[in-house]
């Protein structure tokens, strides 16, 4: 073949070249930043579980791209994260690539909507020209990923970790905290890890929740608590702290969401609990069951939070009136520094805990993912199921979609609101541990 019909790289190609490598080069600076930060901080661990977030993520979008090109759509873009583009590589017919904000990932797959233009040439590849059971498939593919991922880890913790059973504590001391303001009741009156309560003032005890009910009625109030250390009977008078005057434990966090607003008695001490293992097979079901009830809490804790107390004790926490007592506190959202808290506390807490919180991430991300309202997947899936029920006769019916951009609207503001107001609860009012 002579030279001249020797294809060669335009001056554009090279710029695209030369433009991916910047990208690709900024990008490594970055995640060698965050390596080594992490290595001299401490906190490898820490970043491992962030890691595996992302990874669930990249699961989550991975599930929407092979559906859809098992449905025969076309995949533009595949990206981790939002904002400026860091890095990108096109493979075909997608763009790959990485984005500057870690708050999630998308594939873009045109014609999602009637109102999007798109080349005649890709309109038989797009979403909306796919018959039903394909766009179903392809819209519940990214929450069934997260289902499947929290299947695994339940039957993981089942037949190889131990699951702690949170509903049965035990009456042997797990924890002890140190408040900010120095050593707690149970330090000062020299409570040890596995000491095993016996009786609060006097009175036998059967469960922690009888230990915790004594102490939250008796703030400033001598109690005398006798406990077996290693077979030896020893009796332990704390004084506990009222957490209406907003106690806080040594790193400098509230011991509650927000201080109640009537005297709490508080010493400082956690139950151990339960660690229940079950046979590899018997798991299996164990782990289906199990894995409906956490949804169905899941379902619940959402049904709480945009309920209308459930609003208001969010309008109190944001604006510092505090909610009622430790037990009735309501459950909130985390921003991405939540999330690097709380990986940081399950990290350093144990491969157990590491497991059961990228189980509920799982669950929580399939659940809210499939709530029937765009943008989210179960707006896709709803708009899909009514078409399909109000198609007649081989004639499909198509959604205005016009009409439900305000809806759209008012759900994203939703979602911005909740963003930034969690994030400004993680550092104003950031969670207790929830693995102590």
């Amino acid at each position: 073949m002579s030279q001249d019909h020797v294809a060669r790289p335009g001056p554009r190609a090279g710029e695209e070249g030369a433009e991916q490598r910047s990208a690709l080069a900024r990008l490594a600076l970055i995640v060698a930043a965050g390596v080594m930060a992490a290595l001299v901080t401490g906190t490898a661990r820490t970043v491992a579980v962030v890691l595996a977030i992302i990874v669930m993520i990249m699961l989550h979008e991975l599930g929407h791209f092979a559906m859809a090109k098992w449905a025969g759509m076309k995949v533009t873009e595949y990206f981790l994260g939002f904002g400026p583009k860091l890095w990108s590589v096109r493979r075909g017919e997608t763009e790959y690539g990485v984005k500057a904000i870690p708050a999630g990932g998308y594939v873009k797959i045109p014609g999602m909507t009637n109102l999007e233009e798109v080349d005649p040439a890709d309109e038989p590849r797009t979403y909306r020209q796919k018959p039903f059971w394909r766009r179903l498939s392809v819209a519940v593919a990214g929450s069934a990923v997260h289902f499947l991922l929290a299947f695994l880890l339940l039957w993981t913790l089942l037949a190889f970790v131990g699951i702690v059973d949170y509903n049965r504590p035990t009456l042997t001391v797990g924890s002890i905290s140190s408040l900010d303001t120095g050593p707690s009741p149970a330090q000062q009156a020299g409570f040890a890890l596995g000491d095993r309560i016996v009786a609060v003032d006097g009175q036998p005890v059967h469960g922690f929740d009888e230990v915790r009910a004594v102490i939250s009625t008796h703030p400033g109030q001598r109690l005398s608590v006798e406990v077996d250390r290693h077979g030896r009977l020893l009796t332990l008078n704390p004084v506990p702290v009222d957490l209406s005057q907003g106690v806080k434990v040594a790193k400098g966090r509230p011991v509650i969401q927000s201080p109640p607003d009537h005297p709490y008695g508080f010493i400082g001490i956690g139950p151990t609990y339960r660690v229940e293992k079950v046979d590899p097979l018997r798991a299996v079901g164990r782990t289906g069951r199990d894995e409906g009830r956490i949804t169905w809490g899941t379902l619940r804790a959402l049904g709480a939070i945009f309920s209308p107390s459930g609003i208001h004790s969010y309008g109190g926490e944001l604006s510092g009136r505090g909610s009622p007592a430790p037990d009735q506190s309501q459950p909130r959202f985390l921003s991405p520094v939540g999330f690097v808290r709380v990986a940081s506390e399950a990290a350093h807490s144990g491969l157990r805990d590491v497991l059961w919180l990228l189980l509920v991430i799982n669950v929580f991300v399939g659940v809210f993912n499939m709530l029937p309202l765009l943008p989210l997947d179960g707006g896709h899936v709803a708009i899909a199921v009514y078409e399909r029920v109000r198609s007649r006769r081989g004639q499909r019916y198509r959604v205005d979609m016009a009409k439900l951009l305000p809806v759209t609207y008012v759900v994203l503001f939703v979602i911005l609101f909740f963003g930034v107001t969690a994030l400004y609860l993680d550092i104003v009012r950031p969670l207790s541990n929830p693995f102590q």
